[in-house]
Order: structure tokens, then C-alpha cells, then sequence
């Protein structure tokens, strides 16, 4: 069993930075897991916005939709068993709670997107961006 745990959320205003950390613990594993952000919005569907794919033969494959590539930055540190989220440029869209997930290697980075994929999930950080 894994469990994770996010934490970093808070209040800023539009064109501001947070980062969110996830601590895991447990049967961890997470050097050679898929590793994924997601947030979710009132009243709206749960959105990929940031993973880590493990490529055996390049290690770390981050990947980004194009709603945060160029402003998050996604990373792992498996010493510490924990995977972290760097956000810069905010914007007000980017509200919502924030969740980090893990599940095994994707057969292609695309595949981090689907919410289907992963076994173990946290309970969630809300990030609020104001204008």
C-alpha cells in the first residue's frame, strides 16, 4: 500500500508561484513509477496538468498538457520519496484542488493523462488564484 500526501497549497494572486510537494509513504517505489498532478475545479471534471513517466532507457520523462507547459515543472526526488510540483505564472483558471497520483509505467507519455491509469492517489491541496 502507498500512500501520498500533497501539501503547498494556498492563496496567490494571478501571475504569482507555489509549489506543491507529495510525500510518499509505504511500500514506496516511486523511482521507477508514473507520477501525476491533477486538479479538479468546482463543479468540473479532474484535469491532468503535469507527470513523470519512468523510461528505462532515459530514466525521467516529464510530460505537460499545453494549458501548463512552460509554466510547471514537475520532479521527483527519490531519496526523499517525494514528487513536486513548481508553478509559476499563475492564472485564475488555475484554482482547484490539487492532487498528486502514482501508478505504474505508461507505455507512452500521453497515457500519464488518463486518471484510469493510477492505483494510489492523495487527498488533495486547493490552490486559489485571484485576480
Amino acid at each position: 500500500q502507498v500512500r501520498l500526501e500533497e501539501s503547498g497549497g494556498g492563496s496567490v494572486q494571478a501571475g504569482g508561484s507555489l509549489t506543491l510537494s507529495c510525500a510518499a509513504s509505504g511500500r514506496t517505489y516511486l523511482r521507477s513509477s508514473a507520477m501525476g498532478w491533477f486538479r479538479q475545479a468546482h463543479e468540473k471534471e479532474r484535469e491532468f496538468v503535469a507527470g513523470i513517466n519512468w523510461d528505462g532507457l532515459i530514466g525521467d520523462a516529464p510530460y505537460y498538457p499545453a494549458s501548463t507547459r512552460g509554466r510547471f515543472t514537475v520532479s521527483r526526488d527519490n531519496a526523499q520519496d517525494m514528487f513536486v510540483l513548481q508553478m509559476r505564472r499563475l492564472r485564475p483558471e488555475d484554482t482547484g484542488v490539487y492532487y498528486c497520483a502514482a501508478g505504474p509505467p505508461a507505455p507512452d507519455s500521453s497515457a500519464l493523462s488518463r486518471p484510469n491509469r493510477y492505483d494510489y492517489w492523495g487527498r488533495g491541496t486547493q490552490v486559489t488564484v485571484s485576480s
